[in-house]
């Protein structure tokens, strides 16, 4: 199951440095997970300061 990433996001970019894949990219205010490339590692969560990243 993809990771996504709320709206508590602050858009410091420490998910998308974190991801092994680059399955992370800035969105409009906000980082975006790509839901057709995670593969659930869970690296971004750990990389989140403000917890914004959970399953979907």
């Amino acid at each position: 199951m993809a990771h996504r990433i709320s709206e508590n996001c602050v858009a410091c970019g420490a998910c998308a440095e974190t991801c092994p894949i680059n399955a992370i990219t800035e969105g409009d205010g906000i980082f975006v997970v790509d839901e057709a490339e995670c593969i659930d590692c869970g690296a971004c969560e750990g990389a989140c300061p403000v917890e914004a990243i959970r399953e979907a």
